[in-house]
Order: C-alpha cells, then sequence, then structure tokens
C-alpha cells in the first residue's frame, strides 16, 4: 500500500458536555429551519446523560482498538478520526491530514448500511471537507455499507447472547428479539440509489442473520427516534409500539438489539435505555439490551481487513468479505445522486 496512504474514521459526532449540546443540535438540523424551541425540548434528552454523549467517547476506544489491530496485522496505515456535526470536525481532520502529507485515504463511516443518512451524507461531507482543504486534499476512497460482513453481524450475535443471559434460563429460552434501526421517512427509505427501499431490506437481512445465529426462528424489526411533523410517513412500527403488541400477546421478555447503530448514540442511550426500558416496566415485561459492536474484536477485525485490502486496491478480495453483491466503491448513484467515486485513488 502506499506510504502517504492512512485510515479514515468518520462519525456522527457528539457533545461532551451541557454548554455543547445545542451548538451540536444546531449543526445536526442546519438549514432544515428547526426552531430552537425544538431542539430545547431534544436536548433534555442529552441533560439526562449532564450533556454527555457516548459516541465521542466510544469512537476514541475504537481509533486506540484499531491502532492496536492494526500494529498486530502489520497494516501500515496511520489512523484519524473526524465527525460530521462536532469535533473533532472532518474538515480539520482532512486539513491535517493534507499538511502531514497524506495522499490517500481509506475511510470507514460509523453507519453500516444504504440510505441517504447512513451513507449519502457521509459522502457529501467527506466532498466538504476535500473541497475546504483544496487541491492538497487527499483522494478519498469510502468503503461501501459493511452490514453483511460476517465481523459486523457477529458482533451483535455475541451481544445479544450476552445480553440473553442476563435473563433467568427459562426467560431467555423464549425472550422476543426485537431488532432496532434509526426510523427515516418512508419516502427517504424508498429512494437509497439503484436499489430502493435497500434500507430496511439490508436491516431484515441482518436480523435474519443475528437471529439464526442465535438459534432462533422468529423476531420483530422495529424502529426508533422518530422525528418530524406527524403527517409525514416514517418507517415502522416504533420500538414502544411492538413492545406493547408482544405483551399483550403473551411475551415474557424482550431482548432489544439494535442494529442499525455501531456505536451508542444518544437515541441508543435515550430511546432504548429509558423510553423503551420504562414501556417495559409498565408493561411488567422483562427487558435486556444487546451492546453495539463498538470495540468487539470481531468488528475491529473487520475495519482491519477492508482497511488493508482498500488500501491495496484489490477488489476481489473486498467483495470476498463483503458479499457478491457488494460494489467495489461508492459510486455515482451511492444512496442518491452524486460525483463518481468508482476511480478510487485516481480522482
Amino acid at each position: 500500500m502506499p506510504g502517504d496512504s492512512a485510515f479514515l474514521l468518520v462519525s456522527f459526532g457528539g457533545p461532551e458536555g451541557r454548554d455543547e449540546v445545542m451548538p451540536f443540535l444546531r449543526n445536526v438540523t442546519a438549514g432544515r429551519g428547526v426552531p430552537d424551541e425544538r431542539l430545547a425540548s431534544v436536548a433534555e434528552h442529552y441533560y439526562l446523560f449532564d450533556g454527555v454523549s457516548p459516541i465521542n467517547g466510544q469512537c476514541r476506544d475504537l481509533v486506540s482498538a484499531i491502532e492496536k489491530d492494526f500494529l498486530a496485522n502489520a497494516v501500515e496505515l496511520p489512523v484519524y478520526w473526524g465527525n460530521r456535526n462536532w469535533a473533532p470536525y472532518l474538515g480539520d481532520t482532512m486539513r491535517a491530514m493534507a499538511q502531514d502529507g497524506i495522499k490517500h485515504v481509506v475511510a470507514l463511516a460509523t453507519s453500516a448500511y444504504s440510505s441517504f443518512s447512513s451513507c449519502r451524507q457521509y459522502l457529501d461531507d467527506i466532498d466538504k471537507a476535500r473541497a475546504a482543504v483544496g487541491p492538497d486534499a487527499p483522494a478519498v476512497i469510502k468503503i461501501p455499507p459493511y452490514y453483511r460482513h460476517a465481523g459486523f453481524v457477529g458482533s451483535f450475535v455475541r451481544s445479544a447472547a450476552g445480553a440473553l443471559a442476563l435473563l433467568p434460563a427459562d426467560l431467555a429460552a423464549r425472550a422476543d428479539l426485537v431488532f432496532t434501526a434509526h426510523s427515516t421517512p418512508v419516502s427517504m427509505a424508498a429512494s437509497s440509489g439503484p436499489s430502493g427501499g435497500a434500507y430496511a431490506a439490508q436491516l431484515a437481512q441482518v436480523a435474519e442473520r443475528v437471529a439464526t445465529g442465535l438459534g432462533r426462528a422468529t423476531w420483530r424489526l422495529a424502529y426508533q427516534s422518530r422525528s418530524g411533523p406527524p403527517a409525514v410517513p416514517w418507517l415502522g412500527p416504533d420500538v414502544n409500539e411492538c413492545l406493547a403488541e408482544l405483551a399483550a400477546s403473551g411475551s415474557g421478555a424482550f431482548c432489544l438489539i439494535p442494529i442499525g447503530f455501531v456505536s451508542d448514540h444518544m437515541e441508543v442511550r435515550f430511546d432504548l435505555d429509558v423510553e423503551a426500558a420504562q414501556t417495559a416496566e409498565r408493561l411488567g415485561v422483562p427487558l435486556v439490551r444487546a451492546a453495539t459492536p463498538g470495540t468487539d474484536p470481531g468488528f475491529v477485525g473487520m475495519i482491519t481487513e477492508l482497511a488493508r485490502d482498500y488500501a491495496r486496491c484489490l477488489a476481489d478480495p473486498v467483495v470476498a468479505a463483503l458479499g457478491p453483491a457488494a460494489p467495489d466503491f461508492c459510486t455515482r448513484d451511492c444512496c442518491g445522486p452524486g460525483p463518481d467515486r468508482s476511480a478510487g485513488w485516481l480522482r
């Protein structure tokens, strides 16, 4: 791999103190005309945790784990980290890479699926960061959605098994598996590039594989974190509605598995650990929640494998790892229109 190459972890970002919450939320909603009154209500979720989102801390831990795994596997790529919505900002990281003489970058987003918000926006923000740096900005290859990779799926099998082990054996054996992901407007979910509807279909694939890994034949897919006007249709059912329905049918326990998330966002900590937990308590049904991949060794190993293969621009091993239907690179039509990225380093 070229000596002037690097690996870039691109994440969402989050506040790390009460005074950062509102500025962060304004960044996230910039250009959408969301009034401060609405943001203030969302800010209350963060204030329950003293204004600290878990995502930045988890990214620091992930960067450290990646660096150690790169070293152990002779992957000679320095590791950088940049966020879309909070420090360290992606633009600042891109500038630092240029100053360090980096010319070629393999980027991985902390989002595993195909959709506007989980892929297209990351690509657009990478382009904006490169444009802000100018002609010295490194060329960037973004690893395509990796939801199908065994390292990603396996991390949820292990974490769900660990969560189920917290229940008495008789309850664990009959606990309902409820897979969750961030909801999106139905119109957005239906227009994820050439293969419209990819987001929900990919989530269902992962849920099926995780359930199979747990030896289960039945499961439910629900959504969380809905926002926006009530008149706009969003993907459902809502996780709380799903839990109520399962309880009404006699469920003995719930196991929530947040397959839509790579690390704990505030949506996981609040929507699942607070709201869904309160729903389960009200329903009188025990609830456990599986961990997100975080620094799971299998997940970190997946990142090492993909970073090495993409840095070498060897397409065959990449396709083999992600599945025969996976693209080699995020391309012009990846999750919506945009510039052609199929040339990899050569753009």
